[in-house]
């Protein structure tokens, strides 16, 4: 049984890859046109469908909206009974039925012919309804459904979804939709994180970022670290001016070769010209850096490259930047 059930899903899968490359050889003028129309338009694209392919329909119009192009999903069984009102003559409305011919379709048609709005439609049948009240047509049809008896869609709606992705993604090309547009769609994701936050909406600041006078011994300097829950401290000289940084590392280098290494000086000590981000500077970006340098915090600065704050590597992971 269990070899029956890998080979039928196999075949499920061949079906449904086959309905998609079948698509191919169909993208051709009336694709360009329907990216022309949705470009030029002023209004919305209203994506529209009910049963299984509603569910595509909503999916594409999600796409739609979350790169560039303004638009909503219409029930099309809702639109006969009030949510008509929704569409508006600059509208574009594209219609997606593997059948092209149920019911409700056939009384919403001739409203949005009055209403004056383009009809796209993505269907099965060519000669339908549908087809015969659209604008353009493209093509989705499959030689036969995945299920068994050919009623379940399985490989028309594989092959519809692709479709509608084939479009959105030239779409988001035409516009020259950008990684920042989608972010400003996307601003509670990871992208929205990375493009957005800034160190200095990460950084360390008042008593969780240890600064010394480079004239501190090292306990001192230890003790303001522990005070701090930090891995390092940030040295300035008497006008506030960054001279180096005091690390973890720092302290493992001259501990084994220095007894009295806690009575000198941190100046002695330091790392001098320490790596620096910037406050203003992407979260992303200062991520990069410690990555690069392999370090694990590193002093913020400002313009004037005065220490304003400390960045660790912590605080970037528990902001989601990885």
């Amino acid at each position: 049984m269990k070899k029956n059930v890998i080979k039928r899903a196999k075949e499920v899968l061949d079906i449904e890859a086959g309905a998609i490359k079948a698509l191919k050889s169909r993208i051709g003028k009336d694709f360009v046109k329907t990216l022309d129309f949705i470009l030029k338009t002023k209004g919305r694209v209203v994506v529209s469908g009910m049963g299984k392919t509603g569910i595509i329909a909503q999916k594409f119009s999600a796409t739609l909206a979350s790169t560039g192009t303004p638009s909503l999903f219409l029930h099309t069984a809702e639109a006969i009974h009030g949510d008509l009102g929704r569409v508006r003559r600059d509208d574009i409305v594209v219609i997606i039925s593997n059948s092209g011919s149920n019911g409700e379709m056939k009384q919403l048609l001739p409203l949005l012919k009055k209403i004056g709005t383009k009809i796209i439609a993505l269907t099965g049948n060519a000669r339908s309804i549908l087809a015969k009240y659209s604008d353009l047509v493209l093509d989705v049809s499959v030689k036969r459904e995945a299920c068994p008896l050919g009623l379940a869609p399985t490989a028309s709606t594989t092959a519809t979804l692709a479709m509608t992705d084939a479009l959105a993604v030239c779409l988001l090309e035409e516009k020259g939709f950008k990684e920042k547009d989608f972010a400003f769609f996307h601003p509670g994701g990871s992208l929205g994180r990375r493009l957005f936050l800034k160190v200095e909406d990460l950084m360390r600041r008042g008593c969780d970022n240890p600064v010394v006078n480079e004239e501190k011994k090292v306990s001192q300097v230890l003790l303001k670290i522990t005070q701090c829950r930090a891995g390092s401290a940030t040295v300035v000289d008497k006008k506030g001016r960054l001279k180096g940084i005091f690390t973890d590392g720092d302290l493992r280098r001259h501990l084994e070769a220095d007894d009295n290494l806690t009575k000198r000086k941190i100046r002695e000590v330091m790392t001098k010209n320490p790596t620096v981000v910037f406050k203003g500077m992407l979260a992303a970006e200062a991520m990069r850096i410690l990555e690069d340098k392999k370090i694990d915090e590193v002093p913020v600065v400002d313009k004037n490259r005065r220490p304003v704050g400390l960045l660790d590597v912590q605080d970037l992971l528990k902001a989601g930047l990885v």
